[in-house]
């Protein structure tokens, strides 16, 4: 009994030490082939990191856009929708934001990408914890 106790406590140690890959996934936004990714998987309450990344047809690292970040939490009985802009800024390639979910629950995330006069959308649905 003594033995089984022990392994299942390793196990729970092990467990405990393991660390979770970044929420990501890749979308398509007209031309461009657009990697988000967010620092906690799944994304928590507080602050979140997330980076967007963004490749032209050609595969081609985009620099030259301006990226907005909308997110936000419909209605619910007894609360009104919640609405947050995020501001992004480019580091190593990629467009850096972080998102300030006030509470657990369904988000939607909307990144807008403008580049020459256009702009095109990528929206996506994280359920916070």
């Amino acid at each position: 009994m003594k033995r089984v106790a022990l392994v299942v406590c390793v196990l729970f140690l092990m467990a405990g030490l393991v660390h979770a890959k970044d929420y990501e996934l890749t979308k398509k936004a007209g031309p461009y082939t657009v990697l988000i990714a967010i620092d906690k998987n799944p994304p928590v309450t507080g602050p979140n990191k997330m980076t967007v990344g963004i490749k032209d047809a050609g595969g081609k690292d985009v620099t030259d856009a301006t990226l907005a970040v909308d997110y936000g939490m419909p209605a619910m009985p007894g609360m009104p929708a919640m609405n947050y802009k995020s501001d992004t800024t480019l580091r190593d390639k990629k467009y850096v934001t972080n998102l300030n979910f006030s509470m657990s629950g369904p988000w939607t995330v909307t990144v807008k990408i403008t580049r020459a006069g256009k702009t095109q959308a990528v929206k996506l649905n994280v359920d916070v914890k």
